[in-house]
């Protein structure tokens, strides 16, 4: 996250200038090698340094961001966004898995993998090397997407043209004007406000993220659900494939009938109103636990993935096109410096819920729940005018 947030308004610039292409295989290509470097790491500051890298030089997501609303019609935006959103969110919950399934071969594998082979000497290098060899792929794959970035060459005499025109106080100047004020992302408050709502975002959903497998791992003494780690793999297994269904078939004509901002208002809302129940869900047992859970696992993410593709939608809607992988850069600078932030947090807040089990005021995970609601609140408060601004079409 460290390496994305020093690098990511670098690549978008590069993305608005060479194009989106070859940003998105520098990063693929990036995982190939680095993941790999990671796996075989060999102390710990030979992994700090490797994952650094692989923040560094993985720029992707921007560009893949202005790709995707480059690539679709006006009306098929929401979707493209919801499809990257999508690919995004399932990501974070198959990776885990497949690094839970394919770590320590050796020890979970013996028959197929010998202590003395290189994933016994190095036990975390198959998962490393399967999502390698993923990354590999889209690489080639890759080679053969468009690029969709196209560079009109402005010669002096249209400038002079535009120069006369507000010089003549042609009713078009103000046309001319505007877009030169617009030029500076920084003073782009369409923009800006959609960034700094998204950052609040997703400290949420980290924090949340890393606040769910504890709280599901944690005992039932300590208000936790005492899952064990397959269990916990199984339910976001679950959200990932309800998460996938619903953005893919549903979002778009959502977006398409409330707009960006009233879809991520909404979702807000109703997320509060779900993690207002967890501590609820805690008290059940047997099938009514296993039901109440995946129902609400499901709906979370949807509700997540729902608020942060409309703001998505708002940050590529306010800038020109030469513009949206620099303003996607800053919007992922932002965004990796708050989510460095949120599992760091998170974990502090969790182990300090675990000492207050007889509190008199939101007695243990209450107060988790509660304190991830009131920055879920925060978001939404900030999603109204006067703060958040978009871009008039």
């Amino acid at each position: 996250m460290l390496g994305r947030t020093l690098t990511s308004v670098f690549w978008g610039i590069v993305a608005d200038r060479y194009g989106r292409k070859p940003v998105i295989l520098i990063g693929t290509a990036s995982v190939v090698v680095f993941n790999t470097l990671f796996g075989l790491s060999v102390n710990f500051w030979m992994a700090i340094i490797t994952r650094f890298c692989l923040g560094s030089f993985n720029g992707l997501l921007g560009p893949i961001k202005a790709f995707a609303m480059e690539t679709f019609r006006d009306e098929y935006q929401g979707l493209a966004l919801s499809a990257v959103s999508t690919a995004w969110g399932i990501g974070l919950i198959i990776g885990p898995a497949l690094g839970g399934f394919l770590a320590q071969p050796a020890k979970q594998y013996p028959s197929l993998f010998s202590e003395e082979s290189v994933f016994g000497k190095f036990p975390y290098f198959l998962p490393c090397l399967a999502i390698s060899c993923f990354a590999f792929l889209v690489t080639i794959i890759s080679l053969r997407i468009p690029e969709t970035l196209h560079n009109h060459k402005i010669d002096d005499d249209s400038k002079s043209f535009d120069a006369l025109k507000v010089l003549s106080h042609d009713p078009e100047s103000h046309k001319v004007t505007e877009r030169n004020e617009k030029s500076s992302l920084l003073k782009n408050w369409p923009l800006l406000s959609s960034i700094i709502v998204y950052c609040i975002f997703s400290l949420h959903d980290m924090a949340y993220t890393e606040i769910f497998s504890l709280w599901a791992n944690s005992p039932r003494k300590y208000g936790g659900l005492g899952y064990s780690s397959a269990d916990v793999g199984t339910v976001l297994a679950i959200s990932g494939f309800g998460l996938l269904i619903f953005q893919l078939s549903l979002y778009s004509y959502a977006e398409r009938l409330l707009g960006p901002i009233i879809v991520t208002r909404i979702s807000g809302s109703l997320a509060i109103v779900l993690l207002a129940s967890y501590p609820l869900i805690a008290k059940l047992s047997g099938f009514s636990l296993t039901l109440a859970l995946n129902c609400a696992s499901v709906a979370k993410n949807v509700l997540g993935v729902s608020a942060i593709t409309g703001l998505f939608i708002l940050q590529n809607r306010a800038v020109r096109q030469d513009q949206r992988g620099a303003a996607n850069g800053i919007a992922m600078t932002g965004m990796s410096l708050f989510k460095a932030i949120g599992p760091a947090a998170a974990g502090i807040i969790f182990s300090w819920s675990e000492k207050r089990q007889d509190a008199a005021f939101l007695p243990g995970t209450q107060i988790v729940f509660f304190i991830l609601n009131a920055v879920l609140a925060l978001g939404v408060v900030m999603t109204f005018k006067p703060f958040l601004a978009e871009t008039q079409q």
